[in-house]
């Protein structure tokens, strides 16, 4: 029961939040990005606009002022306690129900030895034979020629049902005389925290089989301040999940990774000035830089990269349709952006993602400028690009690249 004087407690902003996809419930649709809840509402339209009382500021009094203005009623009780026990059992409000879960899922994460597959049988089949069949065919018809001096490639992170033609064109120039390299895999951190970096020591479960977390190597980042060991944001990603997919079914299923979650160079991005101005982050890429150097005949890098967001799923006004319109401009800058990469300029490329505090809210752009900052020699040749429709109204682009 929450008193009438105290302040509500704060509606998590960490939650995904999107209209109902169920056609009789109208409504705004909540879930958990974090998974630290399995729950799933659908606030009744009426009852949106009640969810702004849950801002850490507002009382049970000012709830059930609003709820009374939206129904005409004065008998609101009922459905103001239940509006707010439900968030809360949901774990979707900042108090004490939610402190739990999150605390369960965590201890249950750390004390795991494996990182299971999260996204199977949604973004791509859970069955292992339906699984090989579906690479093999996403992976036949490759044509472009595989580097001798590869050192990396990047590729998308968008789900593979979307994206299957740019994975080919990036996991094709993998020849099998890589298979016995460590995959220094970059990927997105969508959830993690700014100017950091998360590590794991566990081994990459999917269908296929177990890969191996390279663990001589990851205990040499472990200690920067930068780091963020056993970091849950794993548990959730799929940037990695999906690259460890695709090696699996080029190289087999224990392949050897060395699997590191790129948190947002925000800083740099709002406030200005270069990643590394951050003394944590220059140690974490000197770091990393060293042992690019010293590796580099074991190494192979994958980047796990999507590149612009554009449309009214990621707050813009504008409906966006792949390769029309306002999204010919936004190819235009991507390949901007691209060029910078492909010539090794990680300044030239990092100052096109600052412009606008980067209007074109690249999902990508750290992984992006950490391995041009480690591997100062690499070299870039596209080898593919790709918008794609993720909704009616919205737009991801996507590229492959490989680097020499």
């Amino acid at each position: 029961m929450f008193r009438m004087s105290q302040p509500l407690p704060p509606l998590r902003m960490n939650l995904d939040f999107m209209p109902s996809p169920v056609e009789d419930r109208p409504g705004l649709l909540i879930r958990d990005s974090f998974q630290y809840s399995d729950a799933t509402l659908i606030i009744p339209p009426v009852l949106v606009q009640c969810l702004q009382c849950f801002d850490g500021k507002q009382t049970a009094l000012d709830l059930r002022e609003m709820l009374v203005r939206l129904t005409g009623e004065l008998d609101v009780g009922q459905i103001q306690q239940h509006l707010a026990d439900t968030l809360s059992a949901a774990g979707f409000l900042e108090d004490e129900a939610h402190e739990q879960m999150k605390a369960e899922r965590q201890r249950a994460f750390a004390e795991s030895p494996l990182r299971e597959p999260l996204h199977a049988g949604v973004a791509y089949p859970d069955e292992r034979e339906e699984l090989q069949r579906t690479l093999a065919e996403y992976m036949t018809g490759g044509s472009l020629v595989a580097p001798d001096d590869l050192i990396g490639i990047a590729a998308p992170h968008v789900s593979p049902y979307g994206g299957w033609e740019t994975y080919r064109a990036a996991y094709s120039a993998l020849g099998p005389q890589y298979k016995d390299r460590t995959f220094v895999i970059l990927g997105t951190s969508h959830y993690g925290e700014p100017e950091k970096f998360g590590l794991t020591r566990k081994r990459f479960v999917t269908p296929l089989g177990e890969a191996v977390t390279d663990l001589d190597l990851l205990e040499k980042l472990a200690a920067e301040p930068a780091a963020n060991m056993e970091d849950y944001c794993h548990s959730i990603e799929h940037s990695i999940e999906f690259q460890v997919l695709f090696l699996q079914h080029i190289y087999g299923p224990d392949v050897r990774i060395l699997p590191l979650l790129c948190g947002s160079y925000a800083n740099s991005i709002y406030r200005g000035g270069a990643p590394e101005s951050n003394d944590q982050v220059n140690r974490f890429l000197g770091r990393l830089g060293e042992i690019a150097a010293k590796e580099s005949e074991r190494l192979i890098w994958v980047l796990g990269i999507d590149m612009a967001h554009m449309g009214q799923r990621y707050g813009d006004e504008m409906n966006a349709y792949a390769d029309r319109a306002e999204m010919l401009d936004v190819a235009e800058r991507d390949r901007q952006r691209i060029e910078r990469v492909n010539a090794g300029d990680a300044k030239g490329f990092w100052e096109l993602v600052q412009q606008n505090h980067d209007d074109l809210k690249w999902c990508g752009s750290s992984p992006l400028y950490t391995f041009l900052k480690v591997n100062p020699g690499a070299r870039g040749s596209t080898r593919g690009y790709q918008q794609w429709n993720i909704d009616e109204c919205s737009v991801v682009s996507f590229g492959a690249i490989s680097f020499t």
